[in-house]
Order: C-alpha cells, then sequence, then structure tokens
C-alpha cells in the first residue's frame, strides 16, 4: 500500500510538507485545495509542483474543495464549479496525478416543523440530471487515462445522495473513499453500503477515532485499525494519515512502521 499525507495547515508552503514527507517515509501528499497555497490557479504551477516532487521523492492526490457543488440550480455558479473539476481533471493530468478526492454536496434544505427538505431530494430529476452531465464531461476528458474521481463519505449520505453516487460510478472514472473516521463518527451509517461496492474502493482517509472525535493520532482512539488497513490492503487503495498535526502524523507513521504496514 502506498501512504500519504494531507498537506498540514501549520505549514505555509509545500516545501514544508514534502520535507515531512520524506523524513517519515511517506510516498505521495493530498494537496487540499482549500487552502489558499493549493487553488487551482496555484496547481497549474506544472513544473514547479514537478520538480519539488522529483527532488523529495513523493507524488500528489488532489483533494477538491469542500464547498464543490456542481449540482447547484443556479446555473452560472455550478458553471463555476464544473469548470473547476475540469481544470483540476486537465492540471492532474499534467501531474500525472493517480486521484481527485471529492465530497459529494448534500446541497441546500428547508426546514419545516417536522422534517427537513432537502432539495436535491425534492427535485431529484434536476440533480440527477446534472450528475449525469458532469459523469460524461468527466470521462471524456480522462479519456483512456488511469485517472480516477473518488467520492468520500462524509457524515452519512443521504438516499439521493446514494443514487446519484450510484449513477457517477456507472463510469470507471469514478470510485470510492472510505474515510473511516468520519464512518466512525457517523455510527457506521455509511458502511453497508461502501461495502456493497467494495470492488470500487481505490483511497482510504486513514485517522483514529473516539465518539464523535475524529482526525485523532493513530493508536490512541477506538476504531478497529487493523479491519479497516486490511481492507484498504485488499482493496490496493492509497492510504492518506488524515491526521492534522505535524506531530501526530509522525506518530501515526511510527505506529505503521511497528506493525509492519510501512
Amino acid at each position: 500500500m502506498d501512504f500519504g499525507m494531507p498537506t498540514l495547515i501549520e505549514y505555509d508552503t509545500l516545501v514544508e510538507n514534502a520535507k515531512l514527507s520524506k523524513e517519515v517515509g511517506l510516498d505521495f501528499i493530498e494537496l487540499n485545495m482549500n487552502l489558499p497555497q493549493y487553488t487551482l490557479e496555484r496547481l497549474k504551477e506544472i513544473q514547479y509542483l514537478k520538480a519539488l516532487s522529483e527532488e523529495y521523492g513523493h507524488y500528489y492526490t488532489i483533494h477538491l474543495e469542500e464547498n464543490l457543488n456542481i449540482c447547484e440550480f443556479n446555473q452560472g455558479v455550478a458553471k463555476a464549479y464544473e469548470n473547476t473539476v475540469y481544470e483540476t481533471i486537465e492540471t492532474a493530468l499534467a501531474l500525472r496525478v493517480p486521484l481527485l478526492n471529492m465530497h459529494m454536496h448534500s446541497g441546500i434544505y428547508i426546514t419545516l416543523p417536522d422534517r427537513k427538505v432537502y432539495l436535491y431530494e425534492k427535485y431529484k430529476d434536476i440533480y440527477l440530471k446534472k450528475l449525469e452531465v458532469f459523469r460524461d464531461k468527466c470521462r471524456k476528458l480522462i479519456g483512456s487515462s488511469s485517472l480516477v474521481i473518488s467520492l468520500e463519505n462524509t457524515d452519512g449520505f443521504r438516499p439521493f445522495q446514494r443514487e446519484g453516487i450510484e449513477l457517477l460510478l456507472e463510469s470507471k472514472v469514478f470510485t470510492l473513499t472510505w474515510d473511516i473516521g468520519h464512518s466512525h463518527a457517523a455510527n457506521g451509517i455509511d458502511e453497508e453500503f461502501l461495502l456493497e461496492h467494495k470492488t470500487r474502493l481505490q483511497h482510504f482517509h486513514i485517522h483514529d477515532g473516539l465518539g464523535k472525535q475524529n482526525h485523532m493520532t493513530l493508536g490512541q482512539g477506538e476504531i478497529n485499525l487493523a479491519e479497516r488497513l486490511s481492507l484498504a490492503e485488499e482493496t490496493g487503495s492509497r492510504c492518506v494519515l488524515e491526521t492534522k498535526t505535524a506531530e501526530s502524523l509522525r506518530v501515526s507513521v511510527d505506529w505503521l512502521k511497528v506493525r509492519s504496514y510501512i
């Protein structure tokens, strides 16, 4: 298995992340497009990113911006999100990035006295059509490349999201990310769905958790890490050690080394 790290908020430069990745012996860095250092404009600095990866011996995956909402009903807004993904695909191909990680936005809901009404559920035909168009455009841009877009679980997929994911998974361009900390905090609500699609798993976000708390150092929570790592190995998935500080990452890597995962 390949293990990687996220770009850490305590580091202002990619060089700092690259030095840590090399120090602890990781394979890749997941660039987080929410941070100003890794917006689309910065990711287009292809030669710089390539030179850094060659110098420090890593490759990249990319975490698409979490606000990304390609199914937004306002076409002007949706187009900006769509174009961000399409241009990121082109950049990823130039960088030979193997995977883009993506959250499935749940959209806006209206709160009634007795329930929440998700607009994507009420207008599901529009929602699914937008995903279908998005899927086909991504497939065309990626072509014969092995690049994939991997859909990550967060706080529990709602029924309309699961239906949308099924639609996207009709193309080999789309795969699944299992964030084991999110899954734990959500009381395992997505686990059955993820296991039903086990053959489409290609990416894991690995961190420990305790109750609703996650992004903890490995070995300091209550998640059955051995079970999850075994599944990651079985499915040939990459693993991002998604702890949030350099010290936590170092301790987590040591935990893996002691157990011969690295």
